[in-house]
């Protein structure tokens, strides 16, 4: 199934083909101020990302994606819902062809021009894999993007790196 980002495969189309793509923990999902609660039992988050541990950057013809050595605890997230420690995967960019359409999440009816996910496992699974099949087994992170006058330094770097990146 070709899928993508405008209207006719867009996300309010993966459904018809990925029938859990409309259910209650899948992405993307519309955020409304109104209707979000505090939870003050929830931790807050901790987040500790070694740049080292980034093994390859790949354009694999929809996004660019980088993806890290997850052998053992040394990129992580934790705390905020999560049950322990989280291994950095991979993350991967969206965006779109206009600032206001290319993040796959809405906020209060918004768009951002991008999004960047991190993608996070459970390690007390075997692996990747076997986490992935879990429900406890996968925390994504996702960070939206939006233009301004002056880039931010980290931003500014992943911009230029992108322009390194082979085609598919």
């Amino acid at each position: 199934y070709p899928w993508g980002y405008d209207s006719d495969n867009g996300p309010d189309q993966w459904h018809k083909n990925y029938p859990t793509a409309k259910g209650r923990h899948q992405s993307p999902i519309e955020i409304n101020n109104k209707e979000v609660h505090y939870d003050s039992s929830l931790l807050p988050w901790f987040a500790s990302y070694d740049p080292g541990a980034a093994k390859t950057i790949l354009n694999n013809g929809k996004t660019c994606r980088v993806l890290f050595d997850d052998s053992f605890d040394r990129s992580v997230l934790r705390g905020g819902p999560l049950p322990g420690v989280f291994r950095l995967r991979q993350l991967h960019l969206h965006w779109g062809s206009s600032d206001d359409h290319g993040s796959e999440h809405v906020v209060n009816g918004v768009r951002y021009a991008g999004e960047i996910h991190l993608l996070h496992w459970n390690p007390k699974y075997s692996n990747y894999l076997d986490a992935r099949r879990r429900t406890d087994g996968i925390a994504v992170l996702a960070i939206f993007l939006q233009v301004g006058e002056t880039p931010k330094p980290e931003m500014k770097r992943i911009l230029e790196e992108l322009n390194a990146i082979k085609t598919k």
